[in-house]
C-alpha cells in the first residue's frame, strides 16, 4: 500500500492537551471545533524529527504544485510553526523541558486503539500524559489571510501509560494517607 503524500506515523511521543473523545473549540472562532492533541518528544529522538521534515517537505512540494511559487515563499516561512520548541513556548512548564512538539487537528474523530491495536473505549485509558505512537498528515492550505502547512490528526495508538499531566492526580494517591484500619474492627463502641 503506497503511503499518502504528507503523512507519517511517529513515536513513541507523550501526549498531551488531549482531547480525542469531543471536538473543542481551540481558536474561539465560532464554530471552529476539532479533536486534537499535542505530541511531545525529545530533542535528541532523530528518527521523529526526520519523519517530520519529510512530512513537511512533501506537503511544501504539494504546496507548490498546487498554488505556486508566491504561496511556496511565504508558506516556507510559516513552516516553523509545525514543530515548536517546548523551552521556548513553556518556559515554565518542566514537561515541556527540552522537548519539542506537534499539535495536530481533525474534524472527524480519530481512531483511538492500544498496543494490541484494538480500539479503546474507556475513555480515561487514553489521556494528557500518556504514550504511544500518532499517525498525521502534514498538509498545504492556502487561505486568503493565510498559507502554509498544518498537521492533521489521523490515529493515536497508546502503548504505555504515563503521569498524568495537567495536575490530576489517581484516587490511589489522594487517599493513600489515610487509614481506615481492619475490615474486621467492631466499631460499635464509636456510637
Amino acid at each position: 500500500m503506497k503511503k499518502a503524500e504528507g503523512k507519517a506515523v511517529i513515536g513513541e511521543v507523550r501526549f498531551c492537551y488531549v482531547h480525542v473523545w469531543e471536538k473543542q473549540n481551540i481558536s474561539g472562532k465560532e464554530g471552529d471545533e476539532k479533536y486534537s492533541c499535542c505530541c511531545m518528544f525529545t530533542k535528541n529522538d532523530k528518527k521523529i524529527i526526520e519523519q517530520i521534515k519529510q512530512a513537511i517537505k512533501e506537503a511544501l512540494k504539494r504546496g507548490a504544485r498546487q498554488y505556486g511559487e508566491k504561496w511556496l515563499k511565504q508558506a516556507t516561512e510559516n513552516k516553523e510553526n509545525i514543530v515548536k520548541d517546548g523551552n521556548e513556548k513553556f518556559p515554565d512548564n518542566p514537561e515541556f523541558a527540552d522537548m519539542y512538539f506537534i499539535n495536530a487537528y481533525a474534524k472527524t474523530a480519530p481512531g483511538v486503539v492500544d498496543r494490541k491495536r484494538q480500539p479503546i473505549l474507556d475513555k480515561d485509558e487514553f489521556y494528557s500524559g500518556c504514550y504511544g505512537y500518532v499517525s498525521i498528515t502534514v498538509y498545504p492550505f492556502n487561505n486568503p489571510t493565510n498559507k502554509g502547512i498544518s498537521v492533521g490528526l489521523n490515529h493515536v495508538m497508546k502503548t504505555k501509560d504515563g503521569e498524568f499531566l495537567g495536575g490530576r492526580s489517581s484516587a490511589e494517591d489522594d487517599f493513600s494517607d489515610i487509614d481506615l484500619g481492619d475490615e474486621d474492627d467492631d466499631l460499635s463502641d464509636l456510637f
